[in-house]
């Protein structure tokens, strides 16, 4: 099970570039969870799949030299959904489909996907506490980045 989640049902199998293809699973994942409960459930599953993302990380590094294995992805996945938010908010409160907003969803993924490769101030921290925490929360922070990357984006393209 902790396999399962930790690579988010195998994805982070695929080569290269496992993370990018997590972050890309995230999009229809995200768009499922919107589409059963709006961006409320979205919200709601964030800190669920974060819970059972730690769990099950802790699970496949405990006792291994390798902190942060390139094949668990629900990291990405959690950030993803974090840079999501915004989209699937704005979708909620303008009446317009998530989809519709494809600019907002494409900022939000390259935008996340700069912040978890650059590792910018707080996101180089978190992954060199070289644990569980430190795997899940630099993803986390990057999430939290391109959310506000995703904002001012519509700040500038709606005036916000």
């Amino acid at each position: 099970m902790s396999k399962l989640i930790a690579t988010f049902l195998y994805v982070g199998y695929l080569r290269p570039a496992p993370g990018t293809w997590g972050s890309l699973a995230a999009l229809p994942a995200a768009w499922l969870i919107y589409a059963l409960g709006g961006w409320i459930l979205l919200a709601i599953a964030i800190p669920v799949a974060f819970a059972k993302g730690l769990w099950a990380t802790h699970r496949m590094t405990s006792g291994q030299d390798d902190h942060d294995p390139s094949e668990i992805v629900v990291d990405e996945v959690v950030g993803q959904w974090i840079a999501l938010l915004p989209v699937a908010i704005g979708a909620s409160h303008s009446g317009a489909s998530v989809l519709a907003l494809w600019p907002g969803i494409l900022t939000a993924f390259l935008a996340f996907r700069l912040f978890d490769i650059w590792k910018p101030g707080p996101v180089g921290w978190a992954d060199r506490k070289g644990d569980a925490m430190g795997v899940m929360l630099d993803d986390v922070i990057a999430g939290i980045f391109a959310a506000v990357v995703v904002l001012i984006g519509a700040w500038i393209a709606h005036g916000l």
